[in-house]
Protein backbone atom coordinates (compact mmCIF):
# COMPACT_ATOMS: atom_id res chain seq x y z
CA UNK A 1 0.00 0.00 0.00
CA UNK A 2 2.38 2.24 1.05
CA UNK A 3 5.85 1.06 -1.06
CA UNK A 4 4.62 3.96 -4.05
CA UNK A 5 5.19 6.23 -1.58
CA UNK A 6 8.43 5.21 -0.05
CA UNK A 7 10.12 5.39 -3.44
CA UNK A 8 8.67 8.56 -3.76
CA UNK A 9 10.43 9.73 -0.24
CA UNK A 10 13.93 7.96 -0.92
CA UNK A 11 13.82 9.81 -4.37
CA UNK A 12 12.83 12.85 -2.47
CA UNK A 13 16.22 12.26 -0.25
CA UNK A 14 18.92 10.91 -1.63
CA UNK A 15 21.76 12.70 -2.69
CA UNK A 16 24.24 9.88 -3.43
CA UNK A 17 24.69 7.94 -6.76
CA UNK A 18 22.09 5.57 -4.86
CA UNK A 19 19.61 3.06 -7.40
CA UNK A 20 16.30 1.85 -6.07
CA UNK A 21 15.74 -2.00 -6.61
CA UNK A 22 12.22 -2.60 -5.95
CA UNK A 23 11.14 -6.04 -4.96
CA UNK A 24 6.82 -6.93 -5.84
CA UNK A 25 6.26 -10.31 -4.04
CA UNK A 26 3.87 -11.82 -6.00
CA UNK A 27 1.65 -8.80 -5.83
CA UNK A 28 1.63 -5.12 -7.78
CA UNK A 29 1.70 -2.62 -6.01
CA UNK A 30 -1.36 -0.79 -4.93
CA UNK A 31 -0.50 2.56 -6.51
CA UNK A 32 2.19 2.50 -9.36
CA UNK A 33 5.86 3.22 -8.32
CA UNK A 34 7.24 6.26 -9.90
CA UNK A 35 9.09 6.17 -13.75
CA UNK A 36 12.57 6.77 -12.72
CA UNK A 37 15.56 5.64 -14.14
CA UNK A 38 17.09 4.91 -10.92
CA UNK A 39 14.43 2.57 -9.81
CA UNK A 40 14.79 -0.84 -10.97
CA UNK A 41 11.71 -3.15 -10.35
CA UNK A 42 11.38 -6.65 -10.12
CA UNK A 43 8.24 -8.98 -10.25
CA UNK A 44 7.68 -12.33 -8.89
CA UNK A 45 3.86 -13.78 -9.70
CA UNK A 46 4.36 -16.17 -6.91
CA UNK A 47 5.98 -15.11 -3.98
CA UNK A 48 9.10 -16.14 -3.16
CA UNK A 49 9.57 -14.27 0.14
CA UNK A 50 11.35 -11.50 1.99
CA UNK A 51 14.69 -13.08 2.48
CA UNK A 52 14.72 -14.78 -1.05
CA UNK A 53 13.65 -10.83 -2.90
CA UNK A 54 16.22 -9.41 -0.76
CA UNK A 55 18.82 -11.87 -2.38
CA UNK A 56 17.67 -11.69 -5.89
CA UNK A 57 17.51 -7.62 -5.51
CA UNK A 58 21.05 -8.20 -4.27
CA UNK A 59 22.52 -10.56 -7.40
CA UNK A 60 21.45 -7.63 -9.83
CA UNK A 61 22.95 -4.60 -7.83
CA UNK A 62 26.68 -3.29 -8.68
CA UNK A 63 26.58 -1.03 -5.94
CA UNK A 64 29.25 -1.35 -3.02
CA UNK A 65 27.15 -0.68 -0.49
CA UNK A 66 23.25 -2.37 -0.12
CA UNK A 67 21.06 -0.64 2.58
CA UNK A 68 17.64 -2.97 2.85
CA UNK A 69 14.39 -1.27 3.60
CA UNK A 70 10.99 -1.52 4.38
CA UNK A 71 8.59 -0.31 1.84
CA UNK A 72 6.55 1.63 4.73
CA UNK A 73 9.39 4.20 5.53
CA UNK A 74 10.42 7.83 5.02
CA UNK A 75 14.02 9.08 5.52
CA UNK A 76 16.18 11.83 6.36
CA UNK A 77 17.74 14.42 3.63
CA UNK A 78 20.89 12.71 2.24
CA UNK A 79 20.76 9.81 4.46
CA UNK A 80 22.51 8.22 2.01
CA UNK A 81 25.23 10.06 1.66
CA UNK A 82 25.72 10.44 5.47
CA UNK A 83 25.36 6.61 6.11
CA UNK A 84 28.29 6.49 3.30
CA UNK A 85 30.66 8.46 4.67
CA UNK A 86 30.18 6.96 8.01
CA UNK A 87 31.74 3.56 6.83
CA UNK A 88 34.44 5.69 5.27
CA UNK A 89 35.18 6.37 8.77
CA UNK A 90 35.11 2.92 10.34
CA UNK A 91 35.83 0.97 7.72
CA UNK A 92 33.79 -1.72 5.75
CA UNK A 93 33.56 -4.56 8.79
CA UNK A 94 30.31 -2.81 9.95
CA UNK A 95 26.62 -3.26 9.73
CA UNK A 96 25.23 0.01 10.48
CA UNK A 97 21.91 1.23 10.89
CA UNK A 98 20.17 5.04 11.27
CA UNK A 99 18.44 6.30 14.44
CA UNK A 100 15.40 4.87 13.98
CA UNK A 101 11.95 6.51 14.44
CA UNK A 102 8.44 6.11 14.23
CA UNK A 103 6.33 6.35 10.90
CA UNK A 104 2.81 8.67 10.99
CA UNK A 105 1.83 7.70 7.73
CA UNK A 106 -1.83 8.16 7.80
CA UNK A 107 -4.58 8.98 9.70
CA UNK A 108 -9.04 7.91 9.09
CA UNK A 109 -10.81 10.81 8.54
CA UNK A 110 -15.07 10.98 8.57
CA UNK A 111 -16.51 13.63 6.61
CA UNK A 112 -17.46 15.64 9.45
CA UNK A 113 -13.83 15.87 10.33
CA UNK A 114 -13.42 13.42 13.01
CA UNK A 115 -9.49 12.41 13.16
CA UNK A 116 -8.82 8.66 14.15
CA UNK A 117 -4.61 8.19 14.23
CA UNK A 118 -3.64 5.21 12.16
CA UNK A 119 -5.11 1.88 12.55
CA UNK A 120 -7.14 -0.75 11.42
CA UNK A 121 -10.40 0.66 9.21
CA UNK A 122 -13.77 0.98 10.47
CA UNK A 123 -16.16 3.93 10.94
CA UNK A 124 -15.81 6.48 13.31
CA UNK A 125 -16.18 6.00 16.77
CA UNK A 126 -17.27 9.18 17.56
CA UNK A 127 -20.07 9.90 14.90
CA UNK A 128 -20.25 6.34 13.24
CA UNK A 129 -20.03 7.35 9.54
CA UNK A 130 -17.61 5.93 7.67
CA UNK A 131 -14.04 7.14 7.36
CA UNK A 132 -11.68 7.68 4.47
CA UNK A 133 -7.04 7.14 4.82
CA UNK A 134 -5.63 10.39 4.75
CA UNK A 135 -2.13 9.69 3.85
CA UNK A 136 -0.30 12.22 6.28
CA UNK A 137 3.77 10.70 6.12
CA UNK A 138 5.10 12.20 8.98
CA UNK A 139 8.39 10.92 10.99
CA UNK A 140 7.73 11.81 14.59
CA UNK A 141 10.65 13.18 16.50
CA UNK A 142 10.14 11.00 19.38
CA UNK A 143 10.70 8.09 20.29
CA UNK A 144 14.21 7.76 18.26
CA UNK A 145 16.06 4.44 18.99
CA UNK A 146 19.39 3.62 18.88
CA UNK A 147 20.03 0.70 20.78
CA UNK A 148 18.91 -3.00 20.34
CA UNK A 149 19.45 -6.44 22.32
CA UNK A 150 17.46 -10.22 21.70
CA UNK A 151 16.67 -12.10 24.51
CA UNK A 152 17.44 -15.72 25.52
CA UNK A 153 14.27 -16.71 23.46
CA UNK A 154 15.89 -15.28 21.03
CA UNK A 155 13.25 -12.52 20.80
CA UNK A 156 13.80 -8.94 19.24
CA UNK A 157 13.93 -6.16 22.20
CA UNK A 158 14.55 -2.69 22.65
CA UNK A 159 17.62 -1.47 24.54
CA UNK A 160 16.59 1.31 26.17
CA UNK A 161 19.11 0.69 29.06
CA UNK A 162 22.12 0.82 26.73
CA UNK A 163 21.22 4.25 25.55
CA UNK A 164 23.26 6.06 28.13
CA UNK A 165 26.26 4.67 26.55
CA UNK A 166 26.18 5.85 23.26
CA UNK A 167 27.81 8.78 23.27
CA UNK A 168 29.13 9.40 20.56
CA UNK A 169 27.39 9.52 17.00
CA UNK A 170 28.46 6.36 16.11
CA UNK A 171 27.50 4.02 18.73
CA UNK A 172 27.76 0.17 19.27
CA UNK A 173 24.14 -1.91 19.57
CA UNK A 174 23.96 -5.40 20.34
CA UNK A 175 21.35 -6.02 17.44
CA UNK A 176 19.13 -4.24 15.20
CA UNK A 177 15.50 -3.86 13.99
CA UNK A 178 15.02 -5.67 10.42
CA UNK A 179 13.20 -3.29 9.08
CA UNK A 180 16.58 -0.71 7.73
CA UNK A 181 20.21 -1.78 7.58
CA UNK A 182 23.51 -1.26 5.76
CA UNK A 183 26.50 -3.09 4.60
CA UNK A 184 28.97 -3.58 1.49
CA UNK A 185 27.63 -6.25 -0.83
CA UNK A 186 30.70 -8.01 -0.96
CA UNK A 187 30.09 -8.80 2.84
CA UNK A 188 26.31 -9.30 2.73
CA UNK A 189 27.54 -12.21 0.78
CA UNK A 190 30.59 -13.36 2.76
CA UNK A 191 27.83 -13.62 5.66
CA UNK A 192 25.51 -14.79 3.84
CA UNK A 193 22.90 -12.10 4.87
CA UNK A 194 18.96 -13.06 4.77
CA UNK A 195 19.71 -17.03 4.63
CA UNK A 196 16.46 -18.29 3.00
CA UNK A 197 16.60 -21.34 5.27
CA UNK A 198 15.60 -19.23 8.07
CA UNK A 199 12.15 -19.25 6.26
CA UNK A 200 10.61 -15.64 4.52
CA UNK A 201 10.02 -13.35 7.88
CA UNK A 202 11.38 -13.23 11.44
CA UNK A 203 14.72 -12.96 13.14
CA UNK A 204 16.60 -11.36 10.44
CA UNK A 205 17.24 -8.50 12.93
CA UNK A 206 19.18 -11.66 15.10
CA UNK A 207 20.80 -13.15 12.29
CA UNK A 208 22.66 -9.66 10.71
CA UNK A 209 23.48 -8.57 14.44
CA UNK A 210 24.97 -12.00 15.21
CA UNK A 211 26.84 -12.77 11.84
CA UNK A 212 28.04 -9.50 12.05
CA UNK A 213 29.48 -9.23 15.67
CA UNK A 214 30.60 -12.74 15.49
CA UNK A 215 32.51 -12.87 12.52
CA UNK A 216 34.90 -10.23 14.01
CA UNK A 217 32.56 -6.83 12.62
CA UNK A 218 30.29 -4.43 14.63
CA UNK A 219 26.98 -3.29 14.88
CA UNK A 220 26.69 0.55 14.63
CA UNK A 221 24.00 3.26 14.90
CA UNK A 222 24.77 6.13 12.68
CA UNK A 223 23.03 9.08 15.23
CA UNK A 224 23.88 11.56 12.07
CA UNK A 225 20.80 10.51 10.25
CA UNK A 226 17.63 8.59 10.94
CA UNK A 227 14.48 6.59 9.12
CA UNK A 228 11.03 6.28 9.94
CA UNK A 229 9.32 3.04 10.19
CA UNK A 230 5.57 2.37 10.46
CA UNK A 231 4.21 -0.11 12.68
CA UNK A 232 1.77 -2.80 12.24
CA UNK A 233 0.86 -3.64 15.32
CA UNK A 234 -2.97 -2.88 16.06
CA UNK A 235 -4.43 -6.30 13.95
CA UNK A 236 -7.44 -6.41 11.51
CA UNK A 237 -6.33 -5.04 8.50
CA UNK A 238 -3.73 -2.98 9.77
CA UNK A 239 -1.51 -6.02 10.55
CA UNK A 240 0.76 -8.47 8.31
CA UNK A 241 -0.97 -7.76 4.39
CA UNK A 242 0.97 -11.15 3.45
CA UNK A 243 0.02 -14.64 5.32
CA UNK A 244 2.89 -14.95 8.51
CA UNK A 245 2.01 -18.16 10.17
CA UNK A 246 3.35 -18.05 14.09
CA UNK A 247 4.89 -21.65 13.14
CA UNK A 248 7.00 -19.80 10.71
CA UNK A 249 8.13 -17.14 13.22
CA UNK A 250 8.65 -19.68 15.62
CA UNK A 251 10.59 -21.91 13.17
CA UNK A 252 13.09 -19.04 12.28
CA UNK A 253 13.32 -18.07 16.08
CA UNK A 254 14.92 -21.98 16.63
CA UNK A 255 17.27 -21.75 13.38
CA UNK A 256 18.77 -18.47 15.06
CA UNK A 257 19.04 -20.56 18.62
CA UNK A 258 20.66 -23.46 17.14
CA UNK A 259 22.55 -21.40 14.87
CA UNK A 260 24.00 -18.82 16.78
CA UNK A 261 23.54 -20.12 20.52
CA UNK A 262 24.80 -23.65 19.92
CA UNK A 263 27.66 -21.89 18.33
CA UNK A 264 27.43 -23.91 14.65
CA UNK A 265 27.66 -20.92 12.52
CA UNK A 266 30.91 -21.96 10.62
CA UNK A 267 31.81 -18.36 9.95
CA UNK A 268 31.69 -17.67 13.93
CA UNK A 269 35.50 -16.41 15.49
CA UNK A 270 33.89 -15.22 18.68
CA UNK A 271 31.49 -17.23 20.48
CA UNK A 272 28.07 -15.61 21.52
CA UNK A 273 28.68 -15.36 25.18
CA UNK A 274 31.03 -12.86 24.32
CA UNK A 275 28.67 -10.82 22.65
CA UNK A 276 26.13 -10.91 25.38
CA UNK A 277 29.34 -10.06 28.10
CA UNK A 278 30.56 -7.39 25.87
CA UNK A 279 26.58 -5.40 26.88
CA UNK A 280 26.04 -6.94 30.00
CA UNK A 281 23.94 -6.16 31.68
CA UNK A 282 21.48 -7.16 29.03
CA UNK A 283 17.97 -6.47 29.55
CA UNK A 284 15.59 -9.71 29.85
CA UNK A 285 19.14 -11.91 30.66
CA UNK A 286 20.25 -13.04 34.10
CA UNK A 287 23.25 -14.73 35.07
CA UNK A 288 22.02 -18.16 34.98
CA UNK A 289 21.28 -17.72 31.74
CA UNK A 290 24.45 -16.14 30.67
CA UNK A 291 26.05 -19.37 32.63
CA UNK A 292 24.19 -21.48 30.32
CA UNK A 293 24.97 -19.79 27.34
CA UNK A 294 28.39 -20.45 28.27
CA UNK A 295 27.84 -24.21 29.22
CA UNK A 296 28.92 -23.52 33.13
CA UNK A 297 27.26 -24.29 36.29
CA UNK A 298 25.10 -21.56 37.50
CA UNK A 299 26.44 -20.09 41.13
CA UNK A 300 24.08 -17.32 42.68
CA UNK A 301 26.01 -14.67 43.33
CA UNK A 302 25.24 -13.61 46.90
CA UNK A 303 22.79 -11.03 47.46
CA UNK A 304 23.39 -7.62 49.08
CA UNK A 305 21.56 -4.77 51.29
CA UNK A 306 22.63 -1.03 51.85
CA UNK A 307 22.02 -0.10 55.64
CA UNK A 308 22.01 3.57 55.70
CA UNK A 309 21.20 5.17 59.48
CA UNK A 310 20.59 8.55 59.37
CA UNK A 311 19.85 11.28 62.45
CA UNK A 312 18.05 13.65 59.54
CA UNK A 313 20.03 16.35 60.80
CA UNK A 314 23.19 17.07 58.45
CA UNK A 315 23.38 19.43 55.69
CA UNK A 316 20.67 19.31 53.43
CA UNK A 317 22.92 19.59 50.59
CA UNK A 318 25.49 16.68 51.74
CA UNK A 319 22.83 14.14 52.56
CA UNK A 320 21.07 14.50 49.73
CA UNK A 321 24.41 13.59 47.60
CA UNK A 322 25.00 10.97 49.83
CA UNK A 323 21.50 9.25 49.34
CA UNK A 324 21.28 9.99 45.56
CA UNK A 325 24.67 8.39 45.33
CA UNK A 326 23.80 5.18 46.95
CA UNK A 327 19.92 4.93 45.44
CA UNK A 328 21.95 4.92 42.21
CA UNK A 329 24.30 2.58 43.34
CA UNK A 330 21.39 0.30 44.38
CA UNK A 331 19.56 0.50 40.99
CA UNK A 332 22.46 -0.13 38.91
CA UNK A 333 23.96 -3.11 41.41
CA UNK A 334 20.60 -4.98 41.94
CA UNK A 335 21.63 -4.17 46.12
CA UNK A 336 18.69 -4.12 48.26
CA UNK A 337 18.35 -0.62 50.09
CA UNK A 338 17.44 -0.34 53.64
CA UNK A 339 17.23 2.88 55.44
CA UNK A 340 16.72 3.27 59.06
CA UNK A 341 15.88 7.24 60.74
CA UNK A 342 14.90 9.22 63.60
CA UNK A 343 12.13 10.98 60.96
CA UNK A 344 10.11 9.27 58.06
CA UNK A 345 11.51 9.03 54.59
CA UNK A 346 10.03 7.93 51.45
CA UNK A 347 12.50 8.16 48.91
CA UNK A 348 15.69 5.86 50.73
CA UNK A 349 14.35 2.35 50.13
CA UNK A 350 12.37 0.27 52.37
CA UNK A 351 12.42 2.90 55.47
CA UNK A 352 12.11 1.89 59.62
CA UNK A 353 11.57 5.05 61.87
CA UNK A 354 12.83 4.47 65.36
CA UNK A 355 11.34 7.23 67.41
CA UNK A 356 13.96 7.86 69.67
CA UNK A 357 16.21 10.93 70.89
CA UNK A 358 19.46 11.25 68.75
CA UNK A 359 22.66 9.08 70.63
CA UNK A 360 24.56 6.26 70.58
CA UNK A 361 21.38 3.98 71.79
CA UNK A 362 19.36 5.40 69.14
CA UNK A 363 21.93 4.84 66.04
CA UNK A 364 22.53 0.86 67.35
CA UNK A 365 18.93 0.59 67.41
CA UNK A 366 18.43 1.50 63.82
CA UNK A 367 21.30 -0.22 62.35
CA UNK A 368 19.69 -3.48 64.32
CA UNK A 369 15.75 -2.37 62.98
CA UNK A 370 17.33 -2.04 59.54
CA UNK A 371 19.57 -5.52 59.60
CA UNK A 372 16.50 -7.26 60.92
CA UNK A 373 14.22 -5.53 58.01
CA UNK A 374 16.75 -6.66 55.62
CA UNK A 375 16.68 -10.38 53.13
CA UNK A 376 20.39 -9.97 51.75
CA UNK A 377 22.85 -12.17 52.79
CA UNK A 378 25.49 -9.61 53.20
CA UNK A 379 25.28 -5.91 54.39
CA UNK A 380 26.99 -2.74 54.27
CA UNK A 381 26.71 -0.03 56.73
CA UNK A 382 26.25 3.62 55.20
CA UNK A 383 26.36 6.07 57.12
CA UNK A 384 24.08 9.68 56.43
CA UNK A 385 27.31 11.68 55.86
CA UNK A 386 29.31 9.24 54.06
CA UNK A 387 29.81 9.39 49.96
CA UNK A 388 30.40 6.10 48.77
CA UNK A 389 31.85 5.12 45.20
CA UNK A 390 30.20 2.15 43.14
CA UNK A 391 33.71 -0.04 43.75
CA UNK A 392 33.10 -0.41 47.76
CA UNK A 393 29.99 -2.91 46.52
CA UNK A 394 31.91 -5.22 44.52
CA UNK A 395 33.65 -7.04 47.70
CA UNK A 396 32.08 -9.93 48.80
CA UNK A 397 33.24 -11.23 52.39
CA UNK A 398 35.60 -14.65 51.58
CA UNK A 399 34.20 -16.13 55.26
CA UNK A 400 30.60 -15.30 57.04
CA UNK A 401 32.00 -15.28 60.49
CA UNK A 402 34.39 -12.51 60.05
CA UNK A 403 33.29 -8.48 60.06
CA UNK A 404 35.37 -6.64 57.14
CA UNK A 405 36.47 -2.85 57.36
CA UNK A 406 37.18 -1.11 53.84
CA UNK A 407 40.24 0.49 54.63
CA UNK A 408 40.25 2.74 51.71
CA UNK A 409 38.43 6.00 53.02
CA UNK A 410 39.74 10.31 53.26
CA UNK A 411 37.86 12.18 56.14
CA UNK A 412 37.18 15.88 54.95
CA UNK A 413 36.86 18.59 57.34
CA UNK A 414 34.06 21.04 55.46
CA UNK A 415 35.15 24.08 57.56
CA UNK A 416 38.62 24.29 55.06
CA UNK A 417 38.70 21.40 53.15
CA UNK A 418 41.51 19.83 54.72
CA UNK A 419 41.98 15.71 54.54
CA UNK A 420 43.14 12.86 56.18
CA UNK A 421 43.97 9.40 55.66
CA UNK A 422 45.40 6.69 58.06
CA UNK A 423 44.85 2.86 58.14
CA UNK A 424 41.98 2.37 60.80
CA UNK A 425 38.71 0.40 60.88
CA UNK A 426 35.22 2.54 60.69
CA UNK A 427 31.47 0.84 61.50
CA UNK A 428 30.96 3.31 57.71
CA UNK A 429 33.10 0.84 56.51
CA UNK A 430 32.09 -2.24 57.40
CA UNK A 431 30.68 -5.40 55.65
CA UNK A 432 29.70 -8.80 56.80
CA UNK A 433 27.29 -11.80 56.92
CA UNK A 434 23.93 -10.36 58.39
CA UNK A 435 23.15 -13.28 60.63
CA UNK A 436 26.77 -12.61 62.61
CA UNK A 437 25.49 -8.31 62.50
CA UNK A 438 22.58 -9.15 63.73
CA UNK A 439 23.67 -11.27 66.30
CA UNK A 440 26.31 -8.29 67.18
CA UNK A 441 23.97 -5.27 67.28
CA UNK A 442 21.16 -7.22 69.62
CA UNK A 443 24.06 -7.78 72.34
CA UNK A 444 24.94 -4.07 71.82
CA UNK A 445 21.32 -2.93 72.13
CA UNK A 446 20.82 -4.68 74.92
CA UNK A 447 24.05 -4.22 77.72
CA UNK A 448 23.64 -0.35 76.47
CA UNK A 449 20.37 -0.11 77.57
CA UNK A 450 21.58 -1.68 80.63
CA UNK A 451 24.80 -0.53 81.22
CA UNK A 452 25.01 2.67 79.22
CA UNK A 453 27.61 3.38 77.23
CA UNK A 454 31.44 2.94 77.95
CA UNK A 455 33.97 4.03 75.27
CA UNK A 456 35.53 0.76 76.30
CA UNK A 457 32.71 -0.83 73.93
CA UNK A 458 34.01 0.68 71.07
CA UNK A 459 31.81 1.13 67.57
CA UNK A 460 33.31 -1.44 65.15
CA UNK A 461 32.70 -4.77 65.66
CA UNK A 462 35.23 -7.44 66.12
CA UNK A 463 37.90 -5.39 66.98
CA UNK A 464 37.01 -5.48 70.56
CA UNK A 465 36.95 -8.87 72.40
CA UNK A 466 34.69 -9.53 75.11
CA UNK A 467 37.21 -9.41 77.80
CA UNK A 468 37.66 -5.78 76.94
CA UNK A 469 34.56 -5.03 76.97
CA UNK A 470 33.27 -5.82 73.58
CA UNK A 471 30.10 -7.71 72.33
CA UNK A 472 31.95 -10.78 70.72
CA UNK A 473 34.85 -12.39 69.57
CA UNK A 474 34.60 -12.59 66.47
CA UNK A 475 37.38 -11.54 64.01
CA UNK A 476 37.65 -8.93 61.84
CA UNK A 477 39.29 -8.22 58.59
CA UNK A 478 40.40 -5.83 56.02
CA UNK A 479 40.22 -4.81 52.11
CA UNK A 480 41.11 -1.48 50.11
CA UNK A 481 37.97 -0.93 47.23
CA UNK A 482 39.93 0.98 44.27
CA UNK A 483 38.04 4.09 44.84
CA UNK A 484 37.85 5.79 48.70
CA UNK A 485 34.82 6.59 50.37
CA UNK A 486 34.52 10.09 51.70
CA UNK A 487 34.05 10.78 55.09
CA UNK A 488 32.39 14.20 56.13
CA UNK A 489 33.38 15.68 59.68
CA UNK A 490 30.78 18.60 59.89
CA UNK A 491 30.80 19.31 64.07
CA UNK A 492 27.79 17.54 64.50
CA UNK A 493 29.27 13.99 64.54
CA UNK A 494 28.33 11.38 66.80
CA UNK A 495 32.26 10.60 67.55
CA UNK A 496 35.29 13.20 68.08
CA UNK A 497 38.00 13.14 65.45
CA UNK A 498 41.40 13.61 65.60
CA UNK A 499 43.45 15.25 62.61
CA UNK A 500 46.81 15.00 63.24
CA UNK A 501 49.46 12.43 64.54
CA UNK A 502 50.25 13.86 67.71
CA UNK A 503 46.61 13.01 69.34
CA UNK A 504 47.56 9.38 68.84
CA UNK A 505 49.23 7.73 72.00
CA UNK A 506 50.12 5.04 70.22
CA UNK A 507 51.27 5.59 67.01
CA UNK A 508 50.33 2.36 65.68
CA UNK A 509 46.64 3.31 65.41
CA UNK A 510 47.97 5.68 62.72
CA UNK A 511 49.99 3.70 60.38
CA UNK A 512 49.55 5.30 56.91
CA UNK A 513 49.14 8.68 57.59
CA UNK A 514 48.11 11.14 54.32
CA UNK A 515 47.41 14.68 54.18
CA UNK A 516 45.07 16.28 51.46
CA UNK A 517 42.51 18.30 50.68
CA UNK A 518 38.88 17.70 48.90
CA UNK A 519 40.17 18.58 45.85
CA UNK A 520 42.48 15.97 44.82
CA UNK A 521 41.16 12.74 46.11
CA UNK A 522 42.16 10.40 43.67
CA UNK A 523 38.85 8.89 41.96
CA UNK A 524 36.53 12.08 43.35
CA UNK A 525 38.51 15.14 41.88
CA UNK A 526 36.64 18.01 43.80
CA UNK A 527 34.26 16.22 46.06
CA UNK A 528 32.30 19.67 46.56
CA UNK A 529 32.25 19.84 42.27
CA UNK A 530 30.55 16.40 42.89
CA UNK A 531 28.13 17.35 45.68
CA UNK A 532 27.17 20.28 43.64
CA UNK A 533 28.69 22.87 46.08
CA UNK A 534 31.37 25.50 45.82
CA UNK A 535 33.54 25.71 48.87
Amino acid sequence: MFLAKTVEDILAHIEGNTEILVGLDGKWADSAVSDNKRITIVYYPEAIGQRAMSNRLTEISTAKYIMKVDAHCSFDQGFDVKMMRAFEELGDNVTMVPIMRNLHAFNWVCPDGHIRYQGPSGPCKECGKETTRDVVWIPKKSPQSTSYSFDPEPHFQYFGEYKAKQTAELSETMSLQGSCFMLTRERYWTLGISDEAFGSWGSQGIEVACKTWLSGGRVIVNKRTWYAHMFRTQGGDFSFPYHNPQSKVNAAKKMAKDLFFENKWDKAILPIHWLVEKFWPVNHWTEEDLAKLKGIPFVKPPTKAIIYYTDNKLYLKIAKAVQNQLKKISKEKGIELISASLKPMDNMGKNIHVDLPWGRVAMFTQILAALEASTAEYVFFCEHDVLYPSEHFDFVPPKKDVFYYDRNWWKVRTTDNYAIHYEANQLSGLCCHRELAIKEFKERVKRINEEGWRNSMGYEPGTRPIRRGGFSDSPWDHWHASVPHIDFKHGHNLTTQRWHESQFRNMEHCTGWLIGTSENIEGWGNVWDFIGLKK
